[in-house]
């Protein structure tokens, strides 16, 4: 809608799936859009998502995760939450076993609490706001995050790029884990004209400090790490950059095995 029919006037704001440039690029059902010609506004925060294990599993570690399989909860095929651990498994060599079908991360968490799994993957942010005492309490081990730069809220906790044993697994996985980095952001139509973009990029980096803005996030226990339109604008375009050998072995790797 924000694409093909909206007015492209800067009047109609959106807010996506942090997938959906890679989403376009792999020909995901139901693309009807071009991520680099939408007029990219700015993000409130990277969505870093992490697999963490309960802390009766054996897999203590992302070294013990390569020996020992762990069971770990998802929702949808489509979802973050699968994509992540089975591009881990294919790419990496890791022995994740997704057991699916539950209807959310919620759900899936309250999976792991009572012992129907050992672990999940989900968002950080999703993990601190339902369970602020998992982790202080270490009821739970992050193993790794997904995102090409470490949250400064896990410092110890190594990326899934650092995992990378050679170039083309580096590139395949920064690929993937892209969407970590475009996260929470906003975008309006193509064409707009450029004085008004600029209007509202500005908007948004003056609102990123605002004081009461700031308050709200704290509140509800939101991180708020800003990245202006024109960064968030360059990011998206590197995915549709991606080279087609390149690509293939993230549409390999996002495939569940058979």
């Amino acid at each position: 809608y924000v694409y093909g029919v909206a007015p492209k006037d800067g009047t109609v704001i959106g807010i996506g799936a942090p997938t959906a440039p890679l989403d376009e690029k792999l020909g995901t059902q139901g693309v009807r859009f071009k991520t680099a010609e939408l007029n990219w506004i700015g993000r409130i925060d990277s969505l870093i998502n992490i697999v963490f294990l309960w802390h009766t599993s054996p897999v203590k570690t992302i070294a013990d995760a390569f020996k020992t399989e762990a069971k770990l909860s998802g929702t949808g095929v489509g979802s973050t939450v699968s994509i992540y651990p089975t591009v881990m498994n294919q790419v990496l060599g890791t022995k994740f076993k997704l057991i699916m079908g539950y209807k959310g991360s919620n759900d899936a968490q309250l999976a792991v609490e009572r012992g129907e799994v050992e672990g999940h993957s989900t968002s950080w942010t999703a993990v601190k706001v339902a369970h602020p005492d998992w982790r202080p309490e270490k009821k739970i081990n992050i193993v790794v995050q997904f995102s090409v730069k470490k949250h400064p809220e896990m410092p110890d906790v190594p990326t899934v790029v650092e995992l990378a044993r050679n170039d083309e697994e580096r590139q395949v996985l920064s690929a993937v884990v892209n969407a970590a980095e475009i996260g929470t952001s906003f975008f309006t139509s193509p064409n707009v004209p450029k004085d008004r973009v600029d209007t509202l990029r500005r908007a948004f980096d003056a609102t990123m400090k605002d004081p009461e803005f700031l308050a709200e996030a704290e509140k509800t226990q939101l991180t708020v790490g800003p990245l202006p339109g024109e960064e968030l604008q360059k990011l998206v375009a590197d995915v549709a950059a991606i080279s087609p050998e390149i690509l293939e072995k993230v549409r390999a790797a996002y495939a569940p095995p058979k």
